[in-house]
């Protein structure tokens, strides 16, 4: 897959029809496979929790649900931008997706200037992730800001 087909994946994926749990391991399973990452997550940022949406990889994340603060997760939404850690064992924010995981890179999707969702990253290496890595998920993001709008409007808009 080059970066034009993903793209078309990520356009295609967010804003299409069928189930929202669906599109989203659609968009998890691209950018996976585009990066060559173990795991991605996309989460929806609620008043009070974050969720997981989609994801692909070896196994769901341990946490489906937690608080809207916690996490590197909740850091990402707390100073909504983009938070890398390089070994996750040495920063005490870190809620267990895998017990395997040495690093990770969360990207909040933007609406309105507050966080609605999140991709996360995660690898079996320490400092796994780099500015190239940051700059493609952070592109990421803003393709899939679809997934977060509302049925109405998507409907009104032929998706």
């Amino acid at each position: 897959m080059n970066a034009s087909e993903l793209t078309r994946e990520l356009v295609e994926a967010s804003a299409g029809a069928g189930a929202r749990t669906r599109r989203a391991a659609r968009v998890a399973a691209a950018i996976r496979a585009f990066g060559g990452y173990r795991w991605v997550g996309v989460y929806d940022v609620g008043a009070d929790e974050i969720s997981i949406v989609g994801w692909d990889g070896p196994g769901p994340p341990a946490y489906p649900r937690f608080p809207r603060a916690e996490g590197l997760c909740g850091a990402a939404v707390m100073a909504r931008r983009s938070v890398v850690v390089g070994d996750v064992a040495a920063d005490p924010r870190y809620l267990t997706t895998h017990t395997t995981t040495r690093s990770e890179i969360v990207v909040p999707v933007s609406s309105a200037d507050a966080p609605v969702g999140l991709i996360d990253v995660e690898s079996e290496r320490p400092q796994a992730f780099g500015e190239a890595d940051e700059r493609l998920l952070e592109r990421c993001a803003a393709l899939i800001s679809p997934l977060w709008r509302p049925e109405r409007a998507r409907r009104e808009a032929g998706g």
